[in-house]
């Protein structure tokens, strides 16, 4: 597989494939079979929905579930799953996808660690249960654990390729040698 720098396409076997890279707040459709999404996620989530008749499928990114109940002032909408998940799902309709023959996949959720807000759980928890009330058929869903993942997506066919970060190994305790220490030994002195 080689990189084109200039034209950010890949050649792979002598084809050329469309690279797109999402971030946090975005998302994606395609209806080009040589197109593939990718994105890094960490505790965030990316839901991969397609239409596998049509040939068209998406991608998108979301930092948190919902926005908090009460939260007044301006926000930024498109951090929240509840926005970026029906948003993937209208442009896919609008690009002629059939709202029953959707499926998707879910990535990302990482933990890194114990925490009393746990928000991987909660944004995976909050994808499958939006995607559950619309009847979209969920398929195996990969998990990344405690560490992030890279994610490449291709729309058309649904392939996936998920690459788990390596975590930073535990920093290891420095090493205290200590030497063997005579005591010191003074005479008593006179009262």
């Amino acid at each position: 597989m080689k990189y084109d720098v200039r034209s950010r396409v890949w050649d792979l076997d002598g084809r050329t494939v469309h690279y797109t890279s999402i971030a946090q707040g975005e998302h994606s459709v395609s209806d080009d079979p040589d197109a593939v999404i990718t994105t890094v996620l960490g505790s965030c989530v990316a839901a991969c929905i397609r239409d596998p008749a049509a040939g068209i499928g998406g991608m998108n990114h979301f930092v948190l579930p919902e926005q908090p109940q009460g939260a007044t002032g301006p926000y930024d909408k498109t951090r929240y799953g509840s926005y970026l998940m029906q948003r993937l799902i209208d442009d896919l309709l609008e690009r002629g996808a059939n709202p029953r023959r959707l499926e998707a996949q879910i990535f990302g959720g990482a933990s890194p660690g114990s925490s009393y807000y746990n928000i991987g759980e909660r944004n995976v928890a909050f994808a499958r249960k939006f995607l559950a009330d619309r009847g979209i058929a969920t398929r195996d869903a990969s998990r990344v654990g405690q560490s992030g993942c890279k994610l490449e997506y291709w729309p058309v066919s649904g392939k996936t390729v998920h690459s788990p970060l390596a975590m930073p190994p535990k920093p290891k305790p420095p090493l205290i040698k200590l030497r063997r220490i005579m005591p010191l030994v003074l005479p008593p002195v006179a009262a």
